[in-house]
């Protein structure tokens, strides 16, 4: 309270008393269990041992073997060639004794003051702060504490030393004794524990808020399956059985089940129609002879869309539909990229639908956002008069893409015996909530970085 009145000085120090361990003790004695093995190497004609005849030569206890293969290779010491062990030059020439690591332990069998410790030690230190089970570590603190001009005057002013009070009881309330009592003052400026309230997660929080907009925007909430029949995922939206997007390294299979009950034989041919010729929609299809084995195929969804057309199979126009839900792609695990992710897919079909509707909405969907968005060309299988969103970050001063959109194919359609335009869009959530929380890693969305969560706000407001 003094310090922060400005009426004293007070420096804190915090000493770190450092020494061996019990274990470390037997490593001053016997040496790191890595050295224990450069001595017996060194020591040895042949150059190349076995791994488990130079662990059982060396002593070195099982929990150390995979630890102590480790020092040695980093050290660059050995290696390691068809599970034996080879001595290098470098392991060879080595001296033990001389060792960064041996001439610590032997200074750190006392306690010793971590600031006592030559600063040529530092790394060393550090390594072994790292490995458990080889130092003792206590900390101490001690405070200096000195007058500030402030504090001088006070005392040559003089003061009274008078007990002060700072919470009441109920007998000095009844019995007036309060109207006696000093009380002491309210800092407003102090130091108040910080509090991490209960929060949403920011993904979820993302996807709350999406669902919400197309709620307001009169759109239809659907759900479904993660895991789908090729069929739909696939076959149902136009997609050739020998697109790339169906191989092994784009796309989960599932083994059990394995094969997926189709709908009923008349949609199935139509789908077939229109793979194979184009059925009656004035396309010449894909020329190739549909497999229906290939279509029973189980996946795990890659994309949403699956839903809208299961939605349309059931639903006749006019319609406005919507789907949040978890997709599944074999995709590498980088800053941009993951196996398992949220997309939000949605539909809207009507007579008098045309592609600037399509484009009114997704403008609108993103103005909800706070984005500035525009459109650019693109191609999707089972679209056309297809593009991609691209939204403006202002903090990076580009454009990026966020989802892709069109009108369905006819291929699509005809099958569905849907006679009116349908509009079908999707987008990737976690891109948009990289972008909301301005991070450039995917996987921080996923890790437990509780020091991230915390400093997130409660709520986000929306950017203007």
């Amino acid at each position: 309270m003094l310090q922060v009145k400005n009426i004293i000085n007070m420096d804190k120090t915090i000493h770190e008393s450092i020494s061996l361990s019990k274990e470390g003790l037997k490593y001053n004695d016997e040496g790191l269990p890595e050295h224990k093995i450069l001595k017996v190497l060194q020591n040895k004609d042949v150059q190349e041992y076995s791994m488990s005849d130079i662990i059982k030569e060396a002593d070195i206890d099982k929990k150390q073997t995979n630890i102590a293969i480790g020092w040695l290779m980093r050290k660059h010491w050995t290696k390691l060639n068809n599970k034996k062990i080879i001595i290098t030059d470098t392991g060879i020439n080595t001296s033990i004794e001389d060792l960064e690591e041996s001439q610590l332990l032997k200074l750190l069998v006392n306690n010793t003051d971590s600031k006592d410790i030559p600063k040529e030690f530092n790394k060393t230190l550090n390594e072994f702060r790292k490995r458990k089970g080889i130092l003792n570590i206590k900390t101490s603190q001690s405070f200096k504490i000195s007058l500030k001009k402030l504090g001088e005057e006070i005392l040559k002013e003089g003061f009274t030393i008078q007990k002060e009070a700072t919470q009441l009881t109920h007998e000095q309330l009844k019995s007036g004794e309060w109207k006696k009592l000093h009380y002491r003052g309210y800092d407003v400026n102090a130091e108040t524990p910080i509090n991490y309230p209960g929060k949403i997660h920011p993904l979820a929080y993302t996807i709350d808020e999406i669902r919400n907009i197309f709620l307001d925007m009169g759109f239809f909430e659907d759900r479904g399956n993660i895991v789908e029949s090729a069929f739909w995922n696939f076959d149902c939206l136009f997609q050739p059985q020998d697109h790339a997007a169906r191989e092994m390294q784009d796309t989960f299979y599932v083994s059990n089940p394995n094969k997926a009950k189709l709908p009923e034989q008349k949609l199935v041919n139509h789908v077939k129609d229109a793979h194979e010729t184009g059925a009656n929609t004035g396309s010449d299809g894909w020329n190739y002879d549909w497999n229906m084995d290939i279509a029973r195929q189980t996946v795990l969804r890659t994309h949403t869309t699956c839903l809208s057309v299961r939605h349309l199979a059931n639903n006749k126009p006019p319609l406005k539909m919507f789907s949040v839900g978890r997709v599944f792609r074999r995709e590498t695990i980088n800053y941009k990229h993951l196996p398992e992710f949220h997309q939000v897919e949605g539909i809207v079909a009507d007579e008098d639908l045309s592609f600037k509707n399509l484009l009114g909405i997704l403008k609108e969907f993103y103005k909800k956002l706070g984005f500035k968005v525009r459109f650019r060309p693109a191609y999707f299988p089972y679209t056309y008069l297809s593009t991609e969103c691209e939204i403006y970050v202002k903090e990076k001063k580009s454009w990026m893409e966020l989802g892709g959109s069109g009108m369905f194919r006819p291929e699509v359609l005809e099958p569905l015996n849907i006679k009116t335009p349908v509009a079908a869009f999707g987008l990737g959530i976690e891109r948009l909530a990289m972008m909301r929380y301005d991070i450039n890693d995917i996987r921080m969305l996923y890790e437990s970085d509780i020091g991230w969560l915390r400093d997130l706000p409660v709520t986000y407001n929306l950017k203007q």
